[in-house]
């Protein structure tokens, strides 16, 4: 039986767990199909130890017969030989049998097991009626049997026998039995499961903690836990088996670095062995025995432990469906060997690693494309395209190593170095004798002639290069392609080579690798030397002269070339242009004077600051720059214009990156995102390690493709540049340029006006002319011709009106010469007259504002124009005097007819107006002026500010009347006002008595004087008055005081008196004082103290029946400070005879809501005017409101005057709807009274309230 058979363990994922079997071998063999095949059917959830994740696993069983020798013996921990399940198999049911037979058998295979400690078996009883029928006699019933059994072996666990039922039979009963037993055996192949391996990670884990005791073997550790990995293979679980091979890759890795720091272990030595055979990765077979044999012996070198563990790791992952990661990882291991041979000093014949390198990354493919197709091989080509660029890498190492890549071919030397290396390859192995692409023959094809080398090498090279832009990996394209390039030069193609350097040289450039910059030029140099290509030589010889990563040496022979070929004998047709940013570069330009701005005629010098880049001084024949003349942006007109010429910068500097190319089109790119990243432990929280981690990697590292580079004369030289006879230039002869900085002065145009753009640089050095097609930034100066303008302006801000102020005028001359003799013609205004003085100078500066001299001015004034003799000014330059002016207040009253200005205009008079931005009274004043260099006047303006905000009030007590006039200072100075007087200019018997005790008073900034006056009268007090305000004022500090004037004319209508109003609160009855909460009275007595006027008269009287003129008037009581309640009517109308002494009397009823001294409810009186009445608005003509409705509601206001809707509207001035008011409707309304017209009594009186009950005592006590 094939069950039976004894076969060697062979380790691959084929490995089943043993099961072994004893009792009835022939029961049990026809059995074993259908038990093989259900057993794992079923998934079975495995639940481990420590915490981890439960799974679910399909349970496989390897069943073979039971051996003693098959039981573990003491210190054997293997566990793939490990039986795992033990089963006793019988279908007895007969007594005697059992008895003589069956028991013994059952206590020698308990017996077996008991003394190597085996405690997970299960005995099976099968029940099958063929056996019934040839045992009727001596039968008993199967329960019998089984009792005995357990009651015989299962004392204690009962679960230990199972009774399956008719097992060949398709019957209900029997698959039922069938899945009761194979639950039992998953059930109890878990258990031995989680147990035994539990116990073999117990002592695994004890193993590796005494790594640091002497003795310690890592190989004997390495066989131990891949035994564990084993077992998790076998039981598919591939994820958990992979963790074990990196815990091992991990450990080993670490020893190796702590080597390399200086702790050495000595178990180390045997993998510092010398390295015999570098055949490579296998990764065809599951378990490459050879080399664990090795590491089971400890004689494997690093190679093969590295080689074994990583072809297991492969395995694994390809079981995982995850083939990609055998590439990176492949990768980091062929990298991290090389490294830690070096670590470990292992003595490596020279390119052997090579050949292992490359070997290993052809196997690693070759898995690869065997368990992938070809489409998933392309989609994933960014996985393996670092393997192909790796081993054209060893490649090509291995043939410059064996003289394949060399004009002449290999020496001796080479051949015999050759044959060293191929021998180390070994045999061929078995697994790929018949493949005709395999790896092995690859390289000794290879490395067997020049023609072969040279094709594998560039199949490869192109295989990479054609996957890295298949994924847009361009830099690493390009960096084979170098590689390439160099290749061809070594075999002495240059003209192959050249565009692989060129293409890596762009991307260098664009990225800003200087160093890679400078190898790659040196080698496209000598390319084009060889090719002969003159003016590219020469270009990239410039740059390479330039280039400070050079030694000066190598500096000085590029720059030498250069020097040679423009030394040659002149012809035109031989000329080269270079671009002048490898020469040289534009550092500074600066103009002379620093505005960038003159006059025409005037000196205009231009200083270069140039920084050589060759390492000798080289003498240039003529340097020039190129000027564009723009006539249309000329500046005429000084003042806009000289505005515009501040733009143009004096100094202008030059960025390296832009001086030779113009405005770049990439920036610098984005700024790096920097982040701290912390590694602590999760035990302690200590810190592990710490890094920099950037967070915008996409950005910084993206490919600037889309992105023109900048034109620095990096790869292709500029265009030839003609310059256009007669154009206007900046030239200098016969200049040497030191290294450095240095500095070369031009005299530039300035003939004509207008606006000169710098273009271009050239330098001409024999048959070399270096050329800046573009400067950058734009440098420009300015010629102009200037007209003369005049501008007037105040020393100090505010101009301050009433008082004199000084102004300064400022004359630009231009073009304009000033003769002896000329003069300003100013008109003179009476609002504003300049103010005449003895002594007036005037101030000539330069254009630069130096001051050279100054002069006295001769002023004459007549009665209309003032006239300011100038003395004489060149052209371009400042004429600056300064003048005291005075601007009057002015007053309302004064009318004077209209002047004319100089220039016939009519003179309009100044308008007060409110400033948005200064609190004062702003007043224009405009003046004409003219000037001898034009037949046309110029019109200026000054704003003056009032400094003084005035006014008025009415104030009564009874019938006597005063007067309040409050000035307030809005102005940031102090004045003093003196003779403060208030005058009436219509009635002379009025009397206006001042109540101000002081002669002059301080009115200091932003404060308020009040004056006040009383008014007193002989007969009658006229309803009208106009009265005139009028003080001196002069600021404080002066030492005789000027005085200047000040009026304010105000007009006050219906100033008399013609109600009053008086009240009285009375107690409730019974009482002396009034109680908080109870019902009081209040008595308003409105009494009319004059006869009706005139106008009064016709305005809003009405004659009752009796022949009695009379008025309506409303009133009403409101408390806002809610310390009363009005009840009842709070609001009403009376008809108020218009005769002296009229009084009308008004009982209301309040409570006062709190108790103390409480001030009198507010009481209003208000006129009523009726429909009639005439209506400040004119009515629409459109309106559709009748005037019956109209005469309803004014009859309604007439009986019923306390209705709720007029007390709501106590203050309002009419009870018509705002619609009908605005159509100008003639509706009833309520119209105030003017200020001192009725007089309240009650305004200050106080009414003491108790409080409702005296409950409340309060004991003090005094000490």
């Amino acid at each position: 039986m094939e069950c039976q058979e004894e076969k060697p363990i062979i380790y691959t994922m084929e490995n089943k767990p043993i099961v072994t079997c004893a009792g009835d071998q022939g029961l049990f063999t026809s059995l074993y199909t259908s038990l093989a095949q259900q057993l794992p059917r079923e998934p079975m959830e495995w639940r481990r130890t420590y915490g981890r994740a439960p799974k679910m696993i399909h349970l496989e069983a390897n069943f073979v017969q039971f051996k003693e020798e098959l039981l573990p013996k003491d210190g054997n921990k293997a566990l793939l030989t490990f039986p795992f399940l033990h089963i006793y198999w019988t279908d007895c049911c007969d007594t005697e049998a059992y008895k003589s037979t069956v028991k013994e058998d059952m206590m020698r295979w308990q017996n077996s097991l008991r003394t190597h400690g085996s405690a997970d078996w299960v005995i099976i009883v099968v029940e099958t009626n063929d056996t019934k029928k040839k045992n009727k006699t001596n039968i008993l019933p199967r329960s019998s049997i089984v009792d005995k059994i357990r009651s015989d072996f299962c004392n204690k666990q009962n679960d230990r026998c199972v009774v399956l039922s008719d097992p060949l039979k398709d019957s209900s009963r029997s698959q039922e039995s069938w899945n009761s037993l194979l639950l039992k055996l998953r059930t109890l192949l878990l258990m031995s499961f989680t147990k035994n391996l539990g116990r073999f990670e117990d002592d695994m884990r004890t193993l590796r903690e005494k790594r640091t005791q002497p003795g310690w073997s890592f190989c004997e550790y390495f066989m131990v836990q891949e035994e564990l990995a084993f077992v998790f293979e076998m039981l598919q679980q591939f994820e958990d088996a992979l963790v074990q091979y990196d815990e091992l890759d991990a450990l080993f890795t670490q020893y190796v670095l702590n080597f390399g720091a200086g702790d050495t272990a000595n178990w180390l030595g045997s993998f510092c062995a010398p390295v015999r055979n570098w055949s490579g990765l296998l990764l065809r077979r599951p378990i490459d025995m050879e080399k664990r044999d090795g590491i089971q012996r400890g004689e494997a070198s690093l190679l093969d432990l590295r080689s074994y563990l990583f072809s297991r790791q492969c395995t694994l992952l390809i079981f995982l469906l995850r083939p990609w990661e055998v590439t990176q990882r492949a990768l980091e291991l062929l990298h991290n060997c090389v490294q830690e041979l070096r670590l470990l000093e292992v003595s490596v014949l020279e390119g052997a690693l090579d050949c292992w390198v490359f070997l290993s990354c052809l196997e690693v493919l070759h898995r690869i494309e065997g368990c992938c197709d070809q489409a998933q091989l392309a989609a994933n080509c960014s996985h393996t395209v670092g393997l192909w660029a790796y081993a054209t890498d060893k490649l090509k190492s291995l043939g410059e190593l064996c003289g394949l890549v060399s004009e002449k071919g290999p020496t001796s030397e080479d051949l015999n170095r050759t044959v060293d290396l191929l021998a180390g390859l070994g045999d061929e192995r078995p697994e790929t004798v018949s493949s005709l692409q395999s790896p092995y023959k690859k390289l000794k094809e290879a490395l067997s002639s020049v023609e072969a080398f040279e094709r594998h090498y560039l199949e490869l090279s192109h295989a990479a290069m054609e996957m890295y832009r298949a994924i847009s990996r361009l830099r690493s394209a390009r960096l084979v392609g170098k590689s390439l390039a160099e290749f061809y030069m070594r075999k002495g193609e240059p003209e192959k080579a050249e565009a692989f350097l060129q293409e890596a040289l762009k991307s260098y450039v664009s990225e800003g690798w200087s160093l890679p910059v400078t190898h790659t030029r040196k080698q496209i140099a000598e390319c084009q030397k060889l090719l002969g290509i003159t003016e590219d030589y020469l270009q990239t010889s410039a740059l390479l002269a330039g280039d400070a990563n050079l030694t000066t040496e190598e500096r000085k022979h590029f720059c030498q070339e250069i020097l040679t070929f423009a030394g040659k004998s002149e012809d035109q047709s031989q000329k080269v242009t270079l671009s002048m940013g490898v020469f040289s570069q534009l550092t500074r330009l600066q103009f002379l004077p620093a505005t960038a701005s003159v006059h025409s005629g005037a000196v205009l010098q231009v200083e270069l600051n140039l920084r050589c880049l060759m390492p000798v001084s080289v003498h240039i024949q003529q340097l020039a720059a190129s000027i564009h003349f723009d006539l249309e942006r000329a500046g005429t007109n000084g003042r806009s214009k000289g505005a515009a010429r501040q733009t143009n910068p004096g100094t202008v500097e030059f960025n390296h990156d832009t001086s030779s190319a113009g405005p770049s089109s990439s920036s610098d790119g984005p700024p790096l995102e920097l982040e701290e990243i912390q590694d602590r432990s999760p035990s302690d929280n200590s810190l592990n390690s710490t890094g920099v981690v950037c967070k915008n990697t996409h950005l910084v590292m993206r490919l600037p493709e889309s992105i023109s580079p900048p034109d620095p004369p990096n790869c292709v030289s500029p265009p030839a540049v003609t310059m256009k006879e007669g154009a206007q230039m900046l030239k200098v002869q016969d200049v040497t340029l030191e290294p450095g900085n240095n500095s070369i002065t031009f005299t530039a145009p300035s003939g004509q006006p207008g606006t000169y753009t710098l273009r271009q640089l050239f330098a001409t050095v024999g048959q070399v002319q270096f050329v800046l097609p573009h400067i950058y930034p734009s440098v420009q100066y300015e010629v102009y011709s200037q007209e003369p303008q005049l501008t007037v302006e105040p020393l100090s801000e505010p101009l301050l009106a009433g008082l004199p102020q000084i102004v300064k005028f400022t004359l630009l001359t231009g073009h304009y010469t000033v003769k002896k003799g000329d003069a300003l013609q100013l008109s003179n205004t009476e609002t504003m007259p300049i103010l005449p003085s003895s002594s007036c100078t005037a101030r000539i500066s330069n254009p630069t504002g130096e001051l050279l001299g100054e002069s006295a001015l001769s002023i004459q004034s007549s009665e209309k124009v003032t006239s300011i003799s100038l003395p004489a000014t060149p052209p371009y330059h400042t004429l600056e005097f300064q003048l005291e002016v005075l601007c009057i207040i002015p007053s309302s009253s004064d009318r004077p007819p209209n002047e004319r200005l100089t220039n016939g205009e009519v003179r309009h008079r100044p308008r007060s107006y409110s400033h948005p931005d200064i609190p004062m009274t702003a007043i224009d004043q405009r003046m004409s002026i003219d000037c001898p260099w034009s037949i046309y006047s110029t019109l200026l303006a000054l704003t003056f500010y009032i400094p003084f905000k005035t006014k008025h009030s009415l104030l009564s007590a009874g019938n006597r009347k005063y007067i309040q006039v409050c000035v307030q200072n809005m102005s940031d100075v102090n004045f003093t006002l003196a003779e403060v007087k208030l005058t009436e200019k219509q009635h002379a018997s009025l009397e206006l008595e001042s109540l101000n005790t002081k002669t002059q008073q301080l009115l200091c900034s932003k404060h308020s004087l009040f004056c006040l006056w009383e008014v007193r009268w002989q007969d009658d007090l006229p309803s009208c008055l106009q009265c005139v305000f009028s003080t001196n004022f002069s600021p404080p500090k002066q030492d005789v005081p000027d005085f200047k004037p000040f009026q304010y004319q105000f007009q006050l209508e219906k100033v008399t008196t013609l109600y009053s109003v008086r009240a009285d609160i009375l107690p409730p009855a019974g009482e002396q004082n009034c109680r908080s909460g109870f019902l009081c009275g209040l008595e308003v007595c409105i009494t009319r103290l004059t006869e009706p006027a005139e106008g009064e008269i016709a305005e809003d009287s009405k004659t009752d029946t009796d022949g009695l003129k009379t008025t309506k008037l409303m009133y009403e009581v409101a408390d806002s400070s809610s310390n009363w309640a009005v009840c009842g009517k709070s609001s009403g109308m009376v008809s108020m005879p218009m005769t002296a002494n009229a009084t009308h009397k008004v009982q209301i009823e309040v409570m006062p809501l709190f108790a103390g001294h409480l001030p009198f409810p507010k009481i209003k009186v208000l006129k009523y005017l009726p429909h009639t009445a005439a209506v400040a608005i004119q009515p629409d003509p459109d309106s559709c409101v009748e005037n019956d409705s109209l005469s309803l509601l004014d009859k309604a206001l007439d009986d019923q005057g306390d209705t709720a809707s007029i007390r709501s509207r106590g203050s309002v001035h009419s009870v018509g709807s705002g619609d009908q008011q605005q159509r100008g409707v003639a509706m009833p309304r309520l119209e105030p009274f003017s200020p001192g017209q009725v007089f309240n009594h009650i305004h200050t009186r106080q009414v003491l309230v108790l409080p409702a009950t005296d409950d409340h005592i309060m004991e003090v006590n005094a000490t």
